[in-house]
Protein backbone atom coordinates (compact mmCIF):
# COMPACT_ATOMS: atom_id res chain seq x y z
CA UNK A 1 0.00 0.00 0.00
CA UNK A 2 1.52 3.56 -0.54
CA UNK A 3 1.03 6.41 1.47
CA UNK A 4 -0.12 9.41 0.24
CA UNK A 5 3.83 10.53 0.19
CA UNK A 6 4.39 8.34 -2.60
CA UNK A 7 1.09 8.28 -4.28
CA UNK A 8 0.90 12.16 -4.79
CA UNK A 9 2.69 13.69 -7.54
CA UNK A 10 4.15 16.27 -5.05
CA UNK A 11 3.89 16.74 -1.29
CA UNK A 12 4.56 20.61 0.21
CA UNK A 13 6.60 20.99 3.23
CA UNK A 14 6.26 25.05 3.36
CA UNK A 15 8.68 27.65 5.57
CA UNK A 16 6.74 30.23 6.80
CA UNK A 17 8.55 33.33 7.16
CA UNK A 18 9.13 35.61 9.71
CA UNK A 19 6.67 38.77 10.13
CA UNK A 20 9.25 40.75 10.85
CA UNK A 21 9.38 44.26 12.41
CA UNK A 22 6.11 45.33 14.43
CA UNK A 23 4.62 41.77 14.61
CA UNK A 24 2.30 41.94 17.24
CA UNK A 25 2.01 37.99 17.65
CA UNK A 26 3.25 37.32 21.11
CA UNK A 27 2.65 33.61 20.20
CA UNK A 28 5.15 34.16 17.32
CA UNK A 29 8.49 32.09 17.73
CA UNK A 30 9.93 31.54 14.57
CA UNK A 31 8.56 29.48 11.65
CA UNK A 32 8.04 25.81 12.07
CA UNK A 33 7.43 22.91 8.84
CA UNK A 34 4.22 21.30 8.15
CA UNK A 35 5.96 17.90 9.18
CA UNK A 36 6.40 19.33 12.42
CA UNK A 37 2.44 20.77 12.86
CA UNK A 38 1.40 16.88 11.71
CA UNK A 39 3.21 15.25 14.53
CA UNK A 40 1.71 17.48 16.83
CA UNK A 41 -1.87 17.46 15.32
CA UNK A 42 -1.77 13.43 15.35
CA UNK A 43 -0.24 13.69 18.88
CA UNK A 44 -3.58 15.70 20.23
CA UNK A 45 -6.98 15.10 17.92
CA UNK A 46 -8.16 13.98 21.10
CA UNK A 47 -7.94 16.66 22.88
CA UNK A 48 -9.57 19.06 19.84
CA UNK A 49 -12.29 16.61 19.87
CA UNK A 50 -12.91 17.09 23.47
CA UNK A 51 -12.60 20.55 23.45
CA UNK A 52 -14.77 20.84 20.70
CA UNK A 53 -12.09 23.64 19.06
CA UNK A 54 -8.81 23.61 17.70
CA UNK A 55 -6.91 25.71 20.54
CA UNK A 56 -5.67 29.13 19.98
CA UNK A 57 -2.01 27.80 20.93
CA UNK A 58 -2.64 25.11 17.79
CA UNK A 59 -3.69 28.24 15.47
CA UNK A 60 -0.73 30.09 16.44
CA UNK A 61 1.20 26.68 15.14
CA UNK A 62 -0.70 26.84 12.07
CA UNK A 63 0.14 30.34 11.60
CA UNK A 64 3.63 29.77 11.82
CA UNK A 65 3.57 26.83 9.43
CA UNK A 66 2.58 28.96 6.94
CA UNK A 67 -1.51 28.20 6.74
CA UNK A 68 -3.13 31.13 7.37
CA UNK A 69 -1.08 33.72 4.75
CA UNK A 70 -1.64 31.02 2.51
CA UNK A 71 -4.37 33.45 0.40
CA UNK A 72 -3.12 36.74 1.83
CA UNK A 73 -2.08 38.81 -0.98
CA UNK A 74 1.26 39.15 -1.59
CA UNK A 75 1.18 43.10 -1.86
CA UNK A 76 0.27 42.52 2.23
CA UNK A 77 3.22 40.31 3.17
CA UNK A 78 1.13 36.87 1.74
CA UNK A 79 1.98 33.96 -0.36
CA UNK A 80 -1.37 33.93 -2.60
CA UNK A 81 -0.45 30.48 -3.12
CA UNK A 82 -1.57 28.09 -6.16
CA UNK A 83 -4.83 26.29 -5.10
CA UNK A 84 -3.06 23.14 -5.60
CA UNK A 85 -0.24 23.32 -3.45
CA UNK A 86 -2.98 24.52 -0.78
CA UNK A 87 -5.23 21.46 -1.19
CA UNK A 88 -2.31 19.09 -0.84
CA UNK A 89 -1.29 20.80 2.31
CA UNK A 90 -5.10 20.74 3.41
CA UNK A 91 -4.74 16.66 2.29
CA UNK A 92 -2.27 16.38 4.33
CA UNK A 93 -3.24 18.31 7.15
CA UNK A 94 -6.65 15.76 7.15
CA UNK A 95 -4.66 12.36 7.05
CA UNK A 96 -3.59 13.10 10.97
CA UNK A 97 -7.29 14.99 12.14
CA UNK A 98 -10.03 16.12 9.82
CA UNK A 99 -11.34 18.98 12.40
CA UNK A 100 -7.65 20.50 12.31
CA UNK A 101 -8.00 20.35 8.06
CA UNK A 102 -11.38 22.00 8.16
CA UNK A 103 -10.13 24.92 10.31
CA UNK A 104 -7.11 24.72 8.18
CA UNK A 105 -9.40 25.19 4.90
CA UNK A 106 -9.95 28.83 6.25
CA UNK A 107 -6.33 29.70 4.94
CA UNK A 108 -8.11 30.32 2.34
CA UNK A 109 -10.90 32.36 3.09
CA UNK A 110 -8.61 35.50 2.65
CA UNK A 111 -9.64 35.44 -0.54
CA UNK A 112 -13.22 36.50 0.24
CA UNK A 113 -11.71 39.27 1.75
CA UNK A 114 -10.04 40.17 -1.55
CA UNK A 115 -13.22 41.91 -2.07
CA UNK A 116 -13.17 44.60 0.78
CA UNK A 117 -11.59 48.03 -0.34
CA UNK A 118 -7.83 48.04 -0.37
CA UNK A 119 -7.68 50.39 2.62
CA UNK A 120 -9.20 48.41 4.87
CA UNK A 121 -7.66 45.25 3.54
CA UNK A 122 -4.66 47.34 5.12
CA UNK A 123 -5.87 47.86 8.07
CA UNK A 124 -6.53 43.55 8.57
CA UNK A 125 -2.76 42.61 7.44
CA UNK A 126 -1.25 45.59 9.50
CA UNK A 127 -0.44 42.93 12.18
CA UNK A 128 1.44 40.32 9.79
CA UNK A 129 -0.33 38.28 6.96
CA UNK A 130 -1.12 36.22 9.22
CA UNK A 131 -4.40 36.80 9.47
CA UNK A 132 -7.42 34.05 10.55
CA UNK A 133 -10.68 34.45 9.03
CA UNK A 134 -13.80 32.71 10.26
CA UNK A 135 -17.66 33.26 9.22
CA UNK A 136 -21.02 32.23 10.25
CA UNK A 137 -23.07 33.55 7.15
CA UNK A 138 -26.69 31.48 7.62
CA UNK A 139 -28.96 32.21 8.32
CA UNK A 140 -29.36 36.18 6.51
CA UNK A 141 -29.93 38.78 9.32
CA UNK A 142 -31.24 42.01 8.14
CA UNK A 143 -29.47 45.10 8.45
CA UNK A 144 -30.93 48.56 9.16
CA UNK A 145 -28.73 51.07 7.00
CA UNK A 146 -27.72 54.29 8.68
CA UNK A 147 -25.41 56.74 7.66
CA UNK A 148 -22.11 55.29 6.28
CA UNK A 149 -23.02 51.54 7.34
CA UNK A 150 -25.38 49.37 8.90
CA UNK A 151 -26.24 48.21 12.54
CA UNK A 152 -25.93 44.51 12.84
CA UNK A 153 -28.30 42.10 15.30
CA UNK A 154 -29.00 38.55 14.97
CA UNK A 155 -27.60 35.05 15.20
CA UNK A 156 -25.66 32.88 12.69
CA UNK A 157 -24.61 29.04 12.89
CA UNK A 158 -21.71 27.27 11.54
CA UNK A 159 -19.18 29.81 12.40
CA UNK A 160 -16.19 26.78 11.83
CA UNK A 161 -13.21 28.10 13.47
CA UNK A 162 -14.38 30.87 15.12
CA UNK A 163 -12.71 30.32 19.00
CA UNK A 164 -9.16 30.78 16.96
CA UNK A 165 -10.22 33.40 14.50
CA UNK A 166 -8.52 36.85 13.96
CA UNK A 167 -11.73 38.09 12.00
CA UNK A 168 -15.02 37.61 11.91
CA UNK A 169 -17.60 37.99 9.00
CA UNK A 170 -21.66 37.68 9.55
CA UNK A 171 -24.54 37.70 6.60
CA UNK A 172 -27.04 40.52 6.34
CA UNK A 173 -29.88 40.23 3.35
CA UNK A 174 -30.71 43.03 0.85
CA UNK A 175 -27.63 44.17 -0.47
CA UNK A 176 -27.26 43.88 -3.35
CA UNK A 177 -30.89 42.50 -4.13
CA UNK A 178 -31.87 43.19 -7.73
CA UNK A 179 -31.04 40.13 -10.45
CA UNK A 180 -28.43 40.79 -12.69
CA UNK A 181 -26.71 43.36 -10.47
CA UNK A 182 -22.87 42.04 -9.27
CA UNK A 183 -23.60 39.50 -6.39
CA UNK A 184 -27.01 38.88 -6.69
CA UNK A 185 -27.80 35.73 -4.91
CA UNK A 186 -24.31 35.86 -3.10
CA UNK A 187 -24.52 36.72 0.99
CA UNK A 188 -23.41 40.13 1.45
CA UNK A 189 -21.23 40.06 4.55
CA UNK A 190 -19.86 42.31 7.52
CA UNK A 191 -16.54 41.72 9.09
CA UNK A 192 -15.69 42.54 12.35
CA UNK A 193 -12.94 42.26 14.96
CA UNK A 194 -13.32 38.82 16.33
CA UNK A 195 -13.32 40.12 20.23
CA UNK A 196 -16.56 42.57 19.24
CA UNK A 197 -18.56 38.90 18.21
CA UNK A 198 -20.06 36.65 20.86
CA UNK A 199 -19.80 33.02 20.31
CA UNK A 200 -22.73 30.87 21.42
CA UNK A 201 -21.09 27.58 22.05
CA UNK A 202 -23.77 25.25 21.24
CA UNK A 203 -21.66 22.85 18.14
CA UNK A 204 -22.48 19.30 20.01
CA UNK A 205 -22.35 17.10 16.63
CA UNK A 206 -21.39 13.48 15.80
CA UNK A 207 -18.52 14.41 13.60
CA UNK A 208 -15.98 17.43 13.23
CA UNK A 209 -16.35 17.90 16.35
CA UNK A 210 -13.46 19.89 17.03
CA UNK A 211 -14.07 22.44 14.26
CA UNK A 212 -15.54 24.53 16.55
CA UNK A 213 -18.54 25.38 14.65
CA UNK A 214 -20.13 27.35 17.23
CA UNK A 215 -23.26 30.23 16.77
CA UNK A 216 -21.94 33.63 16.21
CA UNK A 217 -24.69 36.43 17.88
CA UNK A 218 -24.52 40.10 17.55
CA UNK A 219 -26.98 43.16 19.06
CA UNK A 220 -27.46 46.61 17.20
CA UNK A 221 -23.50 46.52 15.85
CA UNK A 222 -22.58 49.19 13.67
CA UNK A 223 -20.63 48.04 11.17
CA UNK A 224 -18.76 50.39 8.23
CA UNK A 225 -20.09 49.86 4.89
CA UNK A 226 -16.03 49.96 4.14
CA UNK A 227 -16.23 46.66 5.78
CA UNK A 228 -19.06 44.78 4.03
CA UNK A 229 -18.38 42.84 1.10
CA UNK A 230 -20.25 40.19 -1.34
CA UNK A 231 -19.26 36.91 -0.96
CA UNK A 232 -17.24 35.38 -4.34
CA UNK A 233 -17.53 38.87 -5.58
CA UNK A 234 -14.81 40.54 -7.59
CA UNK A 235 -11.62 40.77 -6.01
CA UNK A 236 -10.20 44.64 -5.95
CA UNK A 237 -6.06 42.83 -5.44
CA UNK A 238 -4.65 41.81 -8.94
CA UNK A 239 -3.04 39.14 -8.62
CA UNK A 240 -3.53 36.02 -10.19
CA UNK A 241 -5.14 34.04 -6.96
CA UNK A 242 -7.89 36.31 -6.91
CA UNK A 243 -8.68 35.77 -10.55
CA UNK A 244 -9.76 32.00 -9.38
CA UNK A 245 -13.17 31.33 -8.84
CA UNK A 246 -13.60 32.26 -5.13
CA UNK A 247 -16.47 30.14 -4.42
CA UNK A 248 -15.30 26.97 -6.27
CA UNK A 249 -12.16 27.55 -4.33
CA UNK A 250 -14.10 27.01 -0.93
CA UNK A 251 -15.58 23.57 -2.30
CA UNK A 252 -12.55 22.52 -2.94
CA UNK A 253 -11.01 23.24 0.64
CA UNK A 254 -13.33 21.45 1.77
CA UNK A 255 -14.10 18.25 -0.23
CA UNK A 256 -9.88 18.18 0.35
CA UNK A 257 -10.77 17.33 3.78
CA UNK A 258 -12.55 14.05 2.55
CA UNK A 259 -9.67 13.53 0.26
CA UNK A 260 -7.30 13.10 2.79
CA UNK A 261 -9.23 11.24 5.24
CA UNK A 262 -9.92 8.61 2.43
CA UNK A 263 -6.29 8.06 2.41
CA UNK A 264 -5.93 7.58 6.25
CA UNK A 265 -8.70 5.20 6.56
CA UNK A 266 -7.14 2.96 3.73
CA UNK A 267 -3.81 3.32 5.24
CA UNK A 268 -5.31 2.07 8.77
CA UNK A 269 -6.89 -1.04 6.51
CA UNK A 270 -3.82 -2.43 5.23
CA UNK A 271 -2.28 -2.03 8.83
CA UNK A 272 -5.29 -4.56 9.97
CA UNK A 273 -4.49 -6.41 7.18
CA UNK A 274 -1.73 -8.24 9.08
CA UNK A 275 -3.31 -8.93 12.66
CA UNK A 276 -2.99 -12.89 13.21
CA UNK A 277 -5.60 -13.43 15.92
CA UNK A 278 -9.45 -12.61 15.24
CA UNK A 279 -12.01 -12.98 17.97
CA UNK A 280 -13.76 -15.45 16.35
CA UNK A 281 -10.53 -17.05 15.12
CA UNK A 282 -11.57 -16.79 11.10
CA UNK A 283 -8.34 -16.57 8.63
CA UNK A 284 -6.75 -12.57 9.30
CA UNK A 285 -8.33 -10.06 6.96
CA UNK A 286 -5.12 -10.24 3.95
CA UNK A 287 -6.05 -14.45 3.49
CA UNK A 288 -9.62 -13.00 2.77
CA UNK A 289 -10.21 -12.48 -1.13
CA UNK A 290 -13.14 -9.80 -0.42
CA UNK A 291 -10.51 -7.82 1.21
CA UNK A 292 -7.94 -7.76 -1.08
CA UNK A 293 -10.34 -7.16 -3.94
CA UNK A 294 -12.11 -4.83 -2.11
CA UNK A 295 -9.09 -2.89 -0.79
CA UNK A 296 -7.74 -2.62 -4.79
CA UNK A 297 -11.44 -1.03 -5.70
CA UNK A 298 -11.14 1.54 -2.98
CA UNK A 299 -7.66 2.67 -3.69
CA UNK A 300 -8.92 2.65 -7.31
CA UNK A 301 -11.56 4.78 -6.83
CA UNK A 302 -10.05 7.21 -4.36
CA UNK A 303 -6.99 7.51 -7.14
CA UNK A 304 -9.60 8.36 -9.69
CA UNK A 305 -11.10 10.79 -7.81
CA UNK A 306 -8.15 12.76 -6.63
CA UNK A 307 -6.87 12.82 -9.85
CA UNK A 308 -9.81 14.53 -11.44
CA UNK A 309 -10.04 16.82 -8.65
CA UNK A 310 -6.28 18.10 -8.60
CA UNK A 311 -6.20 18.01 -12.48
CA UNK A 312 -9.07 20.30 -12.66
CA UNK A 313 -7.80 22.68 -10.11
CA UNK A 314 -4.17 22.83 -12.25
CA UNK A 315 -5.95 23.37 -15.80
CA UNK A 316 -7.86 26.45 -13.86
CA UNK A 317 -4.78 27.77 -12.48
CA UNK A 318 -2.74 27.26 -15.69
CA UNK A 319 -5.68 29.03 -17.64
CA UNK A 320 -5.31 32.14 -14.89
CA UNK A 321 -1.00 32.13 -15.55
CA UNK A 322 -1.64 32.13 -19.13
CA UNK A 323 -3.65 35.58 -18.61
CA UNK A 324 -6.74 34.18 -19.59
CA UNK A 325 -10.16 34.29 -17.24
CA UNK A 326 -11.53 30.81 -16.25
CA UNK A 327 -14.62 30.04 -18.09
CA UNK A 328 -18.14 28.70 -16.98
CA UNK A 329 -17.18 25.31 -18.19
CA UNK A 330 -14.10 25.39 -16.33
CA UNK A 331 -15.86 26.60 -13.12
CA UNK A 332 -18.64 24.12 -13.22
CA UNK A 333 -15.28 21.24 -13.63
CA UNK A 334 -14.06 22.89 -10.33
CA UNK A 335 -17.38 22.03 -8.29
CA UNK A 336 -18.11 18.59 -10.25
CA UNK A 337 -14.54 17.41 -8.91
CA UNK A 338 -15.03 18.72 -5.59
CA UNK A 339 -17.75 17.56 -5.26
CA UNK A 340 -17.26 14.17 -6.43
CA UNK A 341 -14.00 14.04 -4.39
CA UNK A 342 -15.60 14.72 -1.08
CA UNK A 343 -18.75 11.88 -1.85
CA UNK A 344 -16.17 9.21 -3.54
CA UNK A 345 -13.64 9.98 -0.19
CA UNK A 346 -16.82 9.44 1.95
CA UNK A 347 -17.42 5.88 0.12
CA UNK A 348 -14.20 4.97 0.72
CA UNK A 349 -14.43 5.42 4.29
CA UNK A 350 -17.06 3.93 4.58
CA UNK A 351 -15.80 0.68 2.48
CA UNK A 352 -13.06 0.84 5.05
CA UNK A 353 -14.61 0.71 8.26
CA UNK A 354 -17.14 -2.44 6.51
CA UNK A 355 -13.85 -4.48 5.43
CA UNK A 356 -12.46 -3.71 8.73
CA UNK A 357 -14.79 -6.41 10.31
CA UNK A 358 -15.99 -5.96 14.31
CA UNK A 359 -12.63 -4.50 15.50
CA UNK A 360 -13.82 -0.76 13.83
CA UNK A 361 -16.72 -0.80 16.02
CA UNK A 362 -14.62 0.41 19.30
CA UNK A 363 -14.36 4.00 19.89
CA UNK A 364 -10.84 3.79 19.98
CA UNK A 365 -10.61 2.58 16.54
CA UNK A 366 -9.96 5.74 14.65
CA UNK A 367 -11.89 4.41 11.84
CA UNK A 368 -15.16 5.70 13.95
CA UNK A 369 -14.13 9.41 13.97
CA UNK A 370 -13.16 9.08 10.32
CA UNK A 371 -16.72 7.74 9.16
CA UNK A 372 -18.28 10.40 11.60
CA UNK A 373 -15.91 13.27 10.37
CA UNK A 374 -16.13 11.90 6.32
CA UNK A 375 -20.09 12.29 6.13
CA UNK A 376 -20.19 15.53 7.81
CA UNK A 377 -18.16 16.71 4.72
CA UNK A 378 -21.11 15.76 2.49
CA UNK A 379 -23.65 17.48 4.22
CA UNK A 380 -21.48 20.77 3.36
CA UNK A 381 -24.08 22.98 0.75
CA UNK A 382 -20.74 23.39 -2.06
CA UNK A 383 -21.03 19.60 -2.03
CA UNK A 384 -23.94 17.99 -1.32
CA UNK A 385 -26.30 16.51 -4.21
CA UNK A 386 -27.87 19.88 -5.47
CA UNK A 387 -23.99 20.33 -7.08
CA UNK A 388 -24.78 17.42 -9.39
CA UNK A 389 -28.09 18.90 -10.62
CA UNK A 390 -26.52 22.29 -11.33
CA UNK A 391 -23.33 21.06 -12.78
CA UNK A 392 -25.72 18.69 -15.10
CA UNK A 393 -28.09 21.69 -16.15
CA UNK A 394 -24.87 23.59 -17.47
CA UNK A 395 -24.06 20.45 -19.54
CA UNK A 396 -27.29 20.57 -21.12
CA UNK A 397 -27.36 24.12 -21.71
CA UNK A 398 -30.21 24.99 -19.04
CA UNK A 399 -29.89 27.44 -16.03
CA UNK A 400 -29.48 26.29 -12.70
CA UNK A 401 -32.23 26.50 -9.87
CA UNK A 402 -29.84 28.20 -7.60
CA UNK A 403 -26.33 30.66 -7.86
CA UNK A 404 -23.92 28.41 -9.30
CA UNK A 405 -20.99 28.07 -10.15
Amino acid sequence: MQSLQSASASTYAYQAQPDGPGSDYPEYSGPISLEILLEEIERRRDEFDQLSHIPRDMVAKMKRAGIFRASTPRRFGGDALPPPRFLEMLERIAIADGSTAWVAAFGSANTYLASLPLETQAHIYAAGPDQVFAGGLYPLQKAAQVADGFMVSGQWRFASGCKGADWIGVGIGGVPANPGEAGAGKPFTAVFPASEVEIVENWNVVGMQGTGSHDLRLQNKFVDAQWTFVRGGAALVDEPLYRYPAVAYQAQVHAAVNVGLARAALDLLAQMSGVTHTTTGAPRLADRAYYRSGLAKAEANWRSARAFFFESAEAAWDTILAGDPVTPAQANILRLSATHAAQVGADVVMQAYQMAGVAAIYRENRLQRLVRDSIVVTQHAFLGEGTYDASGALFVGIPPVTPYP
